[in-house]
């Protein structure tokens, strides 16, 4: 069983996909972590560097590998659903849980964070809106189930997702 978690950057997908894996009793992986380790840099340096298009290149190659490899909880990288091929490989070897978060909500969790390659910019909250614009169509388009984040704790958040896919059948009721 493989579960992949999509949505924007800072709507939990890390940290809920890593309490999740927990629950499942399956690995975590992090597809920007395993970025990290190929490049021997931080994204935004690489981001930096190279250009958006290098970098999505990339993802792209670890995404096909990750959704291919054995049993995991995957945390995307936010953009990773920008090209078609990488919603494919997510929605056809995986089941994927869409955080759903407002703009205004990351925002709120994010307005310090300055490791955001994406987030650099003068109005970091316009800069959300817009890929919000951008990519829930997409997110929505990938995922067999979307979670509302809103306000709740994590535990909860997972408690939500376990019961989600215990619902349709991808994991037994306990």
């Amino acid at each position: 069983m493989k579960i992949a978690c999509v949505g924007l950057p800072g709507s939990g997908k890390s940290t809920v996909g890593r309490q999740l894996a927990r629950r499942l009793g399956l690995p975590f992986v992090d597809s920007d972590q395993v970025i990290e380790q190929r490049i021997g840099c931080s994204i935004r340096e690489f981001f930096e560097r190279e250009g958006e298009a290098s970098f999505r290149d990339l993802e792209q190659l670890v995404i096909d590998e990750l959704t291919q490899g054995g049993a995991c909880v995957l945390s995307t990288g936010g953009g990773s659903v920008l090209r078609p091929v990488n919603r494919e490989h997510l929605r056809g070897r995986a089941q994927v849980v869409y955080l759903h978060s407002a703009p205004e909500e990351v925002f709120r969790r994010l307005r310090h964070d300055q490791n955001r390659p994406l987030l650099q910019v003068a109005d970091p909250l316009a800069r959300l809106r817009d890929l919000y614009i951008a990519r829930d169509p997409l997110y929505r388009e990938t995922a067999q189930f979307v979670i509302e984040t809103g306000r709740p704790s994590v535990s909860t958040l997972v408690n939500m997702i376990l019961m989600q896919l215990e619902l349709a059948g991808v994991v037994p009721a306990p």
